[in-house]
C-alpha cells in the first residue's frame, strides 16, 4: 500500500456524539486536497458507543482506520496512533475540531517546510480565539507560565491539541514518551527539545468547545506534578 503523504490521529474517549460530524468535515476538506491521506480513531476507555460508531464509520470511509485501547489516556491514544501509522506526516487532531480543517494544510509543505514538528498555538501573533471563558483563558496562561518557566520557556501554546509530526520525528519520540494523560505533549516537546529537533508554532483560529474532556479542578495539580515529573525524569536526556 502506498505511503500516505498525511495521517490523522484522532484520539476518541466518549465521542460517539461529536465524532460523526468531525470526520464529515475531516474528509470533506482531505478529499478536496492534491494529496493523499488516511485517518485514525484511536478509541480508548470509553463508555458510550464510541467504538461500535467509529467501526461503522470505516464502512463510509475507505481512508479510515480505527484502533482499540482498552485504558484510558490521551497520551496513551496519541502515541499508539502515531507509532501506527504510516503517513510522511503524522497529524494529531482533537475530537472536537477546533481548528477547522482548512488551516491543516499550514502544518504542511509547501506551506511549511524545514520543520520536524509543527504545534498549533492559540497565543503567537495572528491566531484567535473564539467563545473561550475568560476564566480558562487565564488558567491556561497560568499553566503555560508553569511550562514556560520549568521546561519550555520558547513556546507561547503548548497544550492546544493540534501537532504535525515528520514520520521520523514521531517514530523517534513517541518509544521514549512516559506520561499516557494530558501532559503528553509537554513531554514529547520537552525531548525534541533536548534531541534539537525544529519546532514551530502555527498561529490558528481556536473555537472553544464547552464539553471539552480536561476537567480544570480535577486535572490541574496531576498536570502541574507531571512538569517537575518531567524535568526531574529527563533532566540528564540525551547522554
Amino acid at each position: 500500500m502506498e505511503q500516505p503523504f498525511l495521517s490523522v490521529i484522532i484520539p476518541a474517549h466518549n465521542e460517539e456524539h461529536r465524532l460523526p460530524h468531525t470526520i464529515e468535515s475531516l474528509f470533506a476538506y482531505l478529499n478536496s486536497q492534491r494529496y493523499s491521506s488516511d485517518v485514525w480513531i484511536v478509541e480508548n476507555g470509553s463508555q458510550d458507543q464510541t467504538l461500535r460508531l467509529a467501526q461503522e464509520l470505516v464502512q463510509r470511509y475507505d481512508r479510515l482506520h480505527v484502533l482499540h485501547e482498552e485504558q484510558r489516556g490521551k497520551g496513551l491514544a496519541v502515541r499508539r496512533g502515531m507509532l501506527t501509522a504510516t503517513g510522511t506526516y503524522r497529524m494529531m487532531c482533537d475530537a472536537d475540531l477546533s481548528m477547522p480543517p482548512h488551516e491543516i494544510g499550514r502544518f504542511l509543505p509547501p506551506q511549511l517546510t524545514g520543520v520536524d514538528i509543527a504545534i498549533a498555538s492559540r497565543e503567537a501573533p495572528g491566531a484567535k480565539r473564539y467563545d473561550e471563558p475568560h476564566y480558562r483563558h487565564w488558567i491556561g496562561r497560568v499553566f503555560n507560565l508553569l511550562i514556560r518557566l520549568l521546561l519550555l520557556p520558547q513556546f507561547h501554546d503548548t497544550q492546544c491539541g493540534f501537532k504535525c509530526f515528520t514520520a521520523a520525528a514521531a517514530e523517534r519520540l513517541f518509544p521514549l514518551q512516559t506520561i499516557t494523560g494530558w501532559t503528553f505533549d509537554v513531554e514529547i516537546l520537552y525531548l525534541a527539545t533536548r534531541l534539537g529537533l525544529r519546532i514551530q508554532e502555527v498561529p490558528i483560529q481556536w473555537y472553544f468547545n464547552a464539553e471539552s474532556k480536561v476537567q480544570v479542578g480535577r486535572d490541574a495539580l496531576r498536570m502541574a506534578l507531571d512538569l517537575f515529573y518531567i524535568r526531574s525524569h529527563w533532566r540528564g536526556f540525551p547522554q
